[in-house]
């Protein structure tokens, strides 16, 4: 299995990505990566291995280029290369933590989307009270949605479930301001009665508030509400523990009890850390497109690539493929 990844995307780039690749290079032995990049940059931080392949790139795809023209006019860029491999069959996978309208862009202009599949989809797994945690789609590769988006959302999503996490029957909810069934507007109305029909265990309507106790294994919106949900999680759990770190080292007493509790707030953090939980996939596409976090650390680009590598190995993109194929096609 060979993996392409962008060494240049993201914040903590080239030093946190090489360190992720070679952090996965160890763990998974018949993994082999082409890391692109510029290769003078890249240098301080690599080391040989019989499975890397360092591919100098003269061109970077920054964070504020515009996302449609980037891929296309950068053409000797990391990302635009690593896209090139997927779509010419020389990886199977690839991942960057760049710019994340490019990256979309890129993947739909150079991979391509699977036949029948309207509109792909930006998937990741938030972190839920018990461990297990959910799927989320779609959170932002589309801002407007219909009906039949949110139905190949939910099959989408029920496959990556079954297929990465072994679940038989993973519980699809839609994402709405009520768990009746009447609740929503003329999205979520039509969407519910298209899941009821579908075939795939549906719960029905599923609220915000229930996200992280674990209300769903998949949930699916529109882009724009799912990209908003995303962000108010981040920006939530951050907020609460820079409050408890306050709270804690506030006094004499507080810094005792802090000590006291250390061990037990490590394994809190340890459920709400993004990092354990891979990148977002790019659902529909003719191979795994994977977005880590512009944010990432080594740890996170590892779980991103395992990610990657676990989508490639249970055929998830082929899975895909074959049940859009047997939908009804529109009239």
């Amino acid at each position: 299995m060979k993996i392409a990844v962008d060494g240049m995307g993201g914040d903590n780039a080239p030093q946190a990505i090489i360190e992720g690749v070679f952090m996965a290079l160890e763990d998974f032995p018949k993994l082999t990566i082409d890391l692109y990049g510029d290769e003078q940059k890249m240098a301080p931080y690599l080391k040989n291995h019989e499975r890397l392949t360092v591919i100098h790139c003269s061109e970077v795809v920054e964070a504020e280029d515009d996302p449609a023209r980037a891929v296309r006019r950068k053409k000797d860029s990391s990302m635009a290369r690593m896209l090139d491999a997927v779509a010419e069959g020389k990886a199977d996978a690839c991942l960057s933590a760049g710019n994340t309208g490019a990256l979309m862009a890129g993947g739909l202009f150079k991979v391509g989307r699977i036949d029948g599949v309207a509109r792909p989809a930006l998937a990741t797994t938030l972190p839920t009270m018990n461990g297990d945690g959910f799927l989320m789609l779609d959170l932002g590769a589309n801002a407007d949605a219909k009906p039949e988006n949110l139905l190949q959302y939910a099959i989408m999503g029920d496959i990556y479930v079954k297929q990465v996490r072994g679940q038989k029957a993973p519980r699809i909810g839609l994402l709405n301001i009520g768990t009746e069934d009447k609740k929503g507007n003329e999205l979520t109305k039509a969407s519910f009665t298209l899941l009821k029909e579908a075939d795939f265990n549906f719960e029905g309507n599923v609220e915000a508030r229930e996200l992280l106790n674990g209300v769903a294994d998949v949930v699916v919106t529109d882009g724009f509400t799912g990209n908003m949900v995303l962000k108010t999680i981040e920006g939530t759990a951050g907020t609460v523990f820079k409050m408890l770190k306050e709270a804690l080292f506030a006094t004499t007493k507080t810094k005792i009890a802090a000590a006291l509790v250390k061990n037990d707030l490590k394994q809190l953090k340890g459920k709400m850390d993004y990092t354990e939980y891979g990148g977002a996939a790019l659902f529909g596409l003719k191979a795994p497109v994977i977005k880590a976090h512009g944010s990432s650390n080594a740890r996170a680009i590892y779980s991103a690539i395992r990610q990657a590598t676990i989508m490639v190995e249970h055929k998830v993109c082929e899975t895909i493929a074959e049940k859009i194929e047997q939908l009804p096609k529109p009239e």
